[in-house]
């Protein structure tokens, strides 16, 4: 089943390289096709290196020769008015504050760029939005958090509480649509990225308001279904998958992931068992789906579609469970019946077998990679960990741990990596690098 899926996307992204969504074309953190190098630094193995304005760590996405990413610019002669900063600090906690939290002081340009895949130009440059958030932010977070996803005619770029837009790939608004504006949990800023399936776009919106899940019609923005959620703040992307004849979405939170018939927004299926602040996207194997969250707990469910309905529970529905050293922030990645992930945000790995779950090995600390916020990537037999001071390192992807690579930029990284073809892009802070031989 698992390479029906494969031979399924494969097929639907045929020609160019593309990496239309933020965990690639599958979904899962795999290229399928492509050969990137294993070793580099910032005087070997750089393509390009070009500078990104403003401050943004969505993760860029790719359609054929172009590389599409979000940003949000300071506008320098644009001041926030007094009251406006005064109203913004007033909902943040103290404590927050104090940790270092990201307060608007001057009005922000949301921005799409669109640059040349093999030079790093910038082909056209969209300003969609100037406004001053409405809340702040987490201090390492930015209000560019989330990543647009393409069709190859339409792009989508999310900005959450500032809007999405849909553009044709060049630059111009087709459509655009305000859902309002969130109330983050701590102020902690917005992150969940839109999802595509067919001519069906999906935005999951869970904060400390009134929650919701909304299907439109990606050609005109009208809404097909929206759905009440009894949910508090939450950052995991749906996934959106056909399991037998049903098209469904799903969608991990902190009280319950659910599943929604994509055509009706029926629920499928439910269950609780996340921790507080939910984040990781799931992965689908053909099989089962895997969901898990790592804040102030750990929590892995494999979650067996031909018998999930209804309410589940463990052995209704839910083939196995872990709970020891799953992420906060980095997504999992699922490779070669293989799942790889991270201890919260650290730099522990663990890998288990699918879809049996058993260990393959882990938690092993990889201490040059000690805080990650990225997710992993694989492709050609190698998987790729990004810590946030800019390291890489490179395992082949073996039932056994082997590091074959350790390779360093001058860059903090918190997006996750791009595999096009024989190239890899990688989004700092301050660069953008596109990396092959």
């Amino acid at each position: 089943m698992r390479s029906l899926i494969i031979l399924f996307c494969m097929a639907a992204f045929a020609g160019d390289a593309h990496w239309p969504q933020w965990r690639g074309p599958l979904g899962t953190g795999e290229s399928p096709e492509g050969r990137p190098p294993i070793t580099w630094s910032e005087t070997e193995h750089i393509l390009w290196k070009v500078e990104i304005p403003g401050d943004g760590i969505s993760t860029p996405i790719a359609w054929g020769e172009h590389l599409l990413l979000t940003t949000a610019v300071v506008l320098e002669d644009r001041e926030v008015n007094p009251e406006t900063q005064a109203s913004i600090e007033e909902k943040m906690p103290d404590w927050v504050k104090k940790g270092g939290a990201k307060i608007p002081t001057k009005e922000l340009a949301f921005t799409v760029l669109c640059l040349d895949r093999k030079t790093g130009k910038t082909v056209w440059q969209k300003v969609l939005k100037k406004d001053v958030p409405h809340e702040g932010t987490h201090a390492d977070s930015t209000w560019a958090s989330n990543s647009p996803v393409t069709d190859g005619t339409h792009l989508f770029a999310y900005f959450g509480s500032n809007g999405l837009f849909c553009l044709d790939m060049e630059g111009n608004v087709l459509w655009e649509k305000d859902l309002g504006d969130m109330q983050t949990r701590r102020s902690f800023g917005e992150g969940s990225s839109p999802s595509l399936f067919g001519d069906r776009l999906i935005i999951n919106w869970d904060h400390e308001g009134d929650s919701f899940i909304v299907v439109m019609d990606k050609n005109t923005g009208k809404e097909i279904w929206r759905r009440d959620r009894d949910e508090v703040t939450s950052w995991s992307t749906p996934l959106t998958l056909r399991h037998g004849s049903v098209d469904q979405v799903i969608v991990a939170a902190c009280g319950k992931t659910r599943s929604y018939n994509l055509a009706s927004g029926e629920i499928l299926w439910e269950v609780s068992g996340m921790t507080v602040n939910t984040v990781p996207t799931p992965v689908y194997d053909g099989n089962l789906v895997y969901v898990m969250s790592g804040f102030r707990g750990s929590a892995l469910q494999a979650i067996d579609l031909n018998k999930a309905k209804g309410e589940l529970s463990e052995g209704k529905g839910i083939a196995w469970t872990h709970h020891q050293d799953t992420p906060y922030v980095p997504s999992p990645l699922l490779y070669r019946d293989r799942l790889y992930f991270l201890k919260v945000n650290k730099g522990t790995l663990t890998c288990l077998k699918t879809p049996s779950g058993e260990t393959l090995f882990g938690p092993t600390r990889l201490k040059s990679i000690p805080y990650v916020y990225a997710s992993p990537v694989a492709a050609n037999g190698h998987v790729y960990l990004t810590s946030r001071k800019g390291t890489t390192l490179v395992l082949k992807a073996e039932d056994t741990l082997e590091i074959v690579a350790e390779n360093v930029l001058d860059d903090q990284i918190d997006a996750s990596a791009v595999i096009l073809e024989d190239a890899l892009i990688l989004r700092g802070h301050k660069y953008l690098y596109c990396i092959g031989e």
